[in-house]
């Protein structure tokens, strides 16, 4: 048996649209980023899932209530939030992007490293495989938990992870299929 899991990023937020890295900081879609998620209601309404997971952070919750209310459950997990920025959270993309390939083992101050996002992930990956095997999975999050799956199902490292992120490649599509065995 396995979980079959299909991952979508929260759509374009205020901060996104400044080019602020917001982190653990609990910013709201833009206007776009709430079309996108109407536009990715449509996109997907074939698809079925048993119940959707989202982090906690508004944004991702947002977009998760606009994609599935009312045809699915919603369940927000903190697990799947965000990488913690710490001092660096809501600070601009150019200052954060830079650092975030070598915060692997490094944490970044008062914050976390992404090693720390994988723990998370690994710890909701082991939930989801007691409690929803042979279940079809909708996940809302973000980045650094993406790329997190990258890395536990994927068998990419995490240098690998960054260069093939579709941020880099700009090669969005409406989710991404991973299986969890």
């Amino acid at each position: 048996m396995s979980v079959k899991i299909t991952y979508f990023v929260h759509g374009t937020t205020t901060d996104n649209e400044k080019e602020i890295s917001s982190g653990w900081f609990d910013v709201g879609l833009s206007e776009f980023g709430v079309k996108q998620s109407i536009d990715l209601k449509d996109q997907i309404k074939d698809k079925k899932f048993d119940v959707v997971f989202c982090s906690d952070l508004k944004r991702a919750v947002d977009s998760a209530k606009l994609i599935f209310e009312g045809v699915v459950p919603i369940i927000p997990d903190a697990r799947l939030r965000e990488c913690n920025y710490g001092k660096y959270n809501a600070q601009p993309s150019s200052i954060v992007e830079p650092m975030q390939g070598k915060m692997i083992t490094e944490k970044f101050p008062d914050g976390e490293g992404y090693e720390d996002v994988k723990v998370r992930i690994a710890d909701f990956l082991n939930y989801l495989k007691q409690k929803y095997d042979d279940k079809n999975i909708a996940i809302v999050a973000h980045k650094a938990p993406q790329l997190a799956f990258d890395v536990l199902l994927k068998g990419k490292t995490w240098k690998e992870a960054f260069a093939e992120d579709w941020r880099k490649t700009k090669a969005w599509k409406p989710g991404w299929e991973y299986v969890l065995d």
